[in-house]
């Protein structure tokens, strides 16, 4: 019984992951470097992402900074990035490119929020999913005569609580987001 609600668990975890990861790289006019690090960057005949060709930095709130370790790549990270679904002008210098990132208009902070929404929408979802698994799981297990009754019903209460747990991180990571795209 223990095994299944650790493989929930771990699921849950996985989950809130998953969705940190998904929204960090929408845009709240903050600069972060995880708004572009996973571009596609065209890098010595085959595409790699812009992580693993230059170092980002974010001098000030509103500049992304991207300095290719080998010069030879420049025009294919600002041929990437124009290419990108981000709507970001780069600019060229010498050796960097920089991008300056625009203020939100009202209208974009909305749907900024809605595609927020519908991701921790999409991770409830999921985790409806892993929880329904686990239930099933014990009831198996009591039908085998592996667990017993009351074993199934503690199951399930714990099973409960890691499930009020994952919802609250969730929350909780949905609210910082939201609050950081209302703030710009």
């Amino acid at each position: 019984m223990q095994d299944v609600i650790k493989e929930a668990k771990k699921s849950f975890v996985g989950i809130v992951a998953w969705f940190r990861e998904e929204v960090s790289s929408l845009r709240t006019g903050r600069a972060t470097p995880a708004l572009v690090e996973d571009l596609e960057v065209e890098s010595y005949g085959s595409k790699m992402p812009l992580k693993h060709v230059a170092s980002i930095s974010t001098p000030d709130a509103r500049t992304i900074v991207i300095q290719p370790w080998d010069k030879s790549v420049l025009e294919g990270i600002a041929k990437a990035i124009e290419n990108s679904s981000l709507s970001l002008q780069p600019i060229a210098d010498q050796d960097v490119i920089r991008i300056a990132l625009p203020q939100l208009t009202e209208e974009r902070r909305k749907g900024l929020v809605k595609i927020l929404n519908e991701k921790a929408e999409d991770a409830r979802v999921r985790s409806r999913r892993e929880r329904e698994e686990a239930l099933k799981t014990l009831e198996r297990l009591e039908k085998e005569h592996t667990i017993n009754e009351d074993e199934k019903f503690r199951g399930k209460a714990e099973l409960q609580k890691e499930m009020d747990v994952f919802n609250a991180a969730l929350d909780e990571a949905r609210k910082k987001k939201e609050t950081e795209i209302e703030e710009i």
